[in-house]
């Protein structure tokens, strides 16, 4: 089992590391980019921003997220590439200002780091509620790269495991709790 583990880590790892290259190498051979939300991949560079400023703010081994800054990497590239082809380049440096700003300012105190921590599955997952929109609107899926968004399926299948982990052993304790029996007292 610890084998299996190990193997799902490291192919996780491996497709983070090249996760993006299909979109942008879409939208590059395409010199557009149609049908990308320009919204999603600002949600989606957040949330990582704040996923990977939180693991290095308390002081996590690196190897726990390694695939953050590879990601974040890859949605600075991308985001370039949408503002570029997209006619919109002057936002670039507003963008890095916000980012670079909100990187330090996460951490002005703790409790903004634990609290935007607790807001960045619920950004990611408007991330991707942001594409869906621009996808359901348009009725094009432009230069949106299927591969991409299958390898980000495979990434999160692997958590689902964790999940439902969760939820057993959750259950579990529930049952233990239900059928404990209590100690009676003379």
């Amino acid at each position: 089992m610890e084998a299996l583990l190990g193997l799902a880590t490291w192919s996780t790892l491996l497709v983070c590391m090249v996760i993006k290259l299909p979109q942008m190498a879409a939208v590059l051979a395409a010199r557009s980019a149609r049908g990308l939300s320009l919204q999603s991949l600002v949600l989606e560079l957040s949330g990582f921003l704040v996923f990977l400023r939180y693991q290095s703010y308390y002081s996590y081994p690196l190897e726990t997220y390694l695939e953050y800054p590879i990601l974040t990497a890859q949605d600075v590239i991308l985001l370039l590439f949408v503002l570029h082809y997209s006619g919109n380049m002057r936002q670039a440096l507003p963008y890095t200002v916000i980012f670079v700003g909100g990187w330090y300012f996460l951490t002005l105190q703790k409790w903004i780091i634990d609290l935007a921590m607790n807001f960045s599955t619920l950004i990611s997952a408007a991330s991707k509620f942001a594409q869906l929109q621009c996808l359901w609107q348009t009725r094009d899926s432009g230069q949106v790269s299927a591969l991409t968004w299958s390898m980000s399926a495979y990434t999160c299948a692997i958590l689902v495991r964790f999940i439902i982990m969760l939820v057993l052993n959750i259950w579990v304790t529930a049952t233990i709790l239900h059928y404990r029996k209590t100690e009676k007292t003379d």
